[in-house]
């Protein structure tokens, strides 16, 4: 994907860009300034912000409530871990194919419409039966998938002086979504009457970022950053390095996507209650808020993040091993190691701009990581539910979960490393 000629390049002795020309004012784009200024200010940094906090919702807000809707609905527990595994295949699909998509629709129609999807899936998902629960998760997947590809463009094009911080504040907002799912779905059960309304209750939060978004892009109308013309580019599936960056990338996302879908139910196998299990849940997500904002700006100052990867990812290890070893002695400490250990997340969005020079590379690193890092993410809460079938217990699904952060930590030390693809 090919950006037009006001996107500033990051190679050093580039020269200044020209603005752009008033007939290419209002392609609907993303939003920066020639020169590579931050454009953006408030307003879209809220957007920006209340977009990323839907990207977790959707997924997380199941996790706690789960097992109510399988009985409500006759479904089986294959069922319960396809619906797990879906939203994860379909971020896949939707990372490899929204950076062409929003080439040719504009980044900012784009992201809105994917919204929109959200919105509509997270109800439809609630008014029927197993079918249409599975159909309309598809639905609100593939619009989280999309905003989440196109965010880090939004922040590389809008933001290039300040791609730690905006990465770690809109890294915090997602994982600040996926804590208030994960602390609130069950409460909201109780308080609304029941698991349906429940789900369908955090579609509010997607309208809200919807109605910001385009505000957010009418006012910044004179400003456009993807052409509207598909413009072949180069092709990174030959580029080793952007290999190494999506395998870190998809490892941090399987072992993501496995607790978010798995460890409420290891919890309460455990004997923890379903309300603690939520809240540590939610802790997970909480203790990496502070990592999100403070981290990421850090590493970036710095030519390499691996020390801080490595580090992050010792924490993972030790707080799964905790899980696995004495599950019940100590889950509150558990929990806070695993969620340090997950907020390395922040630093796989981080690399992804850092290792990329241009705005277009950068979507082209950001679909390639999350399209592929996302297809083997799938395997993540599948293994995990097949394991527990299998030995009826969570010892070897646990294991598993060890070996893959092992993986991950060494591939994102040399993912880390100060290079360029």
């Amino acid at each position: 994907m090919r950006l037009p000629e006001g996107i500033p390049r990051m190679s050093s002795g580039a020269p200044a860009p020209k603005c752009p020309p008033a007939s290419e004012a209002n392609s609907g784009g993303a939003f920066r300034v020639p020169g590579g200024r931050p454009v953006g200010g408030l307003l879209l940094g809220a957007a920006v912000l209340l977009v990323a906090i839907n990207l977790r919702p959707s997924v997380a807000s199941l996790g706690p409530l789960l097992d109510e809707a399988r009985l409500a609905l006759g479904a089986s527990a294959t069922w319960a871990g396809l619906l797990t595994t879906v939203p994860v295949l379909c971020f896949a699909a939707a990372g490899l194919v929204a950076p062409a998509v929003a080439r040719r629709a504009g980044l900012r129609a784009t992201i809105a419409v994917a919204l929109a999807m959200v919105a509509v899936g997270l109800v439809l998902r609630v008014t029927a039966g197993a079918v249409l629960m599975t159909v309309a998760t598809v639905i609100a997947s593939i619009g989280v998938a999309a905003a989440g590809v196109l965010l880090p463009v939004v922040v590389k094009t809008s933001f290039p002086a300040r791609v730690g911080l905006l990465t770690g504040l809109y890294t915090a907002s997602l994982q600040t979504g996926a804590a208030l799912a994960f602390a609130l779905s069950a409460p909201l059960a109780r308080l609304l009457g029941g698991w349906r309304p429940a789900l369908a209750s955090w579609a509010v939060l997607a309208v809200l970022a919807l109605g910001v978004w385009v505000i957010a892009g009418r006012h910044q109308s004179a400003h456009r950053a993807l052409p509207g013309e598909p413009v072949a580019g180069r092709s990174l599936l030959g580029n080793g390095l952007a290999w190494i960056i999506t395998g870190f990338f998809g490892l941090q996302a399987f072992v993501a996507f496995a607790v978010i879908g798995w460890l409420a139910q290891v919890l309460m196998d455990a004997g923890v209650s379903r309300d603690y299990a939520g809240v540590l849940l939610s802790l997970l997500t909480i203790i990496a808020l502070p990592i999100s904002l403070l981290v990421p700006p850090l590493a970036a100052s710095r030519p390499s993040q691996s020390g801080w990867i490595v580090g992050l990812g010792f924490c993972g290890f030790a707080g799964t091993a905790g899980f696995l070893i004495a599950p019940s002695a100590a889950p509150l400490l558990w929990a806070l190691l695993l969620g340090l250990g997950m907020s390395v997340f922040s630093l796989a969005l981080t690399v992804i701009a850092l290792r990329a020079r241009t705005g277009e590379d950068t979507a082209r690193l950001s679909g390639m990581a999350q399209g592929f890092g996302y297809l083997l993410a799938a395997a993540g809460p599948l293994v995990f539910g097949l394991l527990h079938d299998g030995t009826g217990g969570w010892t070897a699904p646990l294991a598993v979960l060890l070996v893959v952060i092992v993986a991950q930590t060494v591939a994102g030390a040399i993912a880390g490393r100060a290079r360029h693809i």
